[in-house]
């Protein structure tokens, strides 16, 4: 009798240990993470998603292989926020690919500002925003491919700076200008570029000028009158 009553207790404290450790599990699967959290907050768990379901998307490995591996033979350039890879996709579309360096939120914040706010706006003097990986290791942003790279290229070099005589010259000014125009006042969002110099004019065939690098760019209401945003850019 003794025993039979041991047993039944032996079992019982089984079921209920089971039963605990099930709840923890369940438990512990429905509960978000911490990260997913904090994602959900700040607004980019749902760019993520929204960017996986879209055209937006592109693969890493895909991307990767377009690049060579990042081979520094195709980097077109280096900035703060990370380098630029020239890549050519299966179908022979050339590419920019940005690879930016993700080690802080920061870095995070500004992956997402560009996709956010590039994504929006359209016209012939902004680099065309064609998607992002946020599937890989790291983040990635996938431009138009200029030929002529940046300004400050020609600006700064004895011998390709004579391409730029003064008509060409004039036509850049004029275009850069009319891409900052639309942004401020001819786009539906409205936004601040905080960096421009040469290196963030890229120009095309015909040396056509277009603003790039948006991940120090912010947005602000059509109400507002002016945007007060403190020291940003470049030195």
């Amino acid at each position: 009798m003794a025993a039979r009553h041991i047993i039944i207790i032996v079992f019982a404290s089984v079921l209920s240990a089971m039963a605990v450790i099930g709840i923890v599990f369940i438990w512990t699967r429905m509960r978000p993470r911490r990260d997913d959290l904090h994602d959900d907050m700040d607004g980019s768990g749902e760019i993520i998603r929204t960017i996986m379901s879209s055209q937006l998307g592109f693969r890493y490995e895909e991307l990767r292989k377009a690049t060579d591996d990042f081979n520094q033979i195709n980097k077109l350039g280096q900035g703060g926020y990370g380098s630029v890879y020239k890549g050519v996709l299966p179908d022979g579309r050339e590419i920019a690919v940005k690879r930016l360096y993700l080690n802080t939120r920061q870095w995070t914040d500004q992956f997402f500002n560009e996709v956010k706010l590039v994504s929006q706006v359209q016209h012939k003097n902004l680099v065309k925003l064609l998607g992002c990986s946020v599937e890989g290791p790291e983040s990635l942003l996938v431009y138009e491919y200029l030929c002529n790279t940046s300004l400050d290229h020609y600006l700064f070099d004895a011998f390709k700076k004579n391409a730029l005589d003064w008509e060409r010259r004039s036509e850049i000014v004029l275009g850069a200008a009319e891409g900052l125009s639309y942004l401020h006042s001819g786009s539906e969002v409205r936004i601040i570029h905080r960096d421009i110099k040469a290196s963030n004019v890229m120009l095309d065939e015909r040396f056509r000028p277009k603003i790039g690098d948006f991940g120090l760019a912010r947005n602000f209401m059509e109400d507002q009158t002016h945007l007060s945003t403190g020291l940003a850019g470049t030195l």
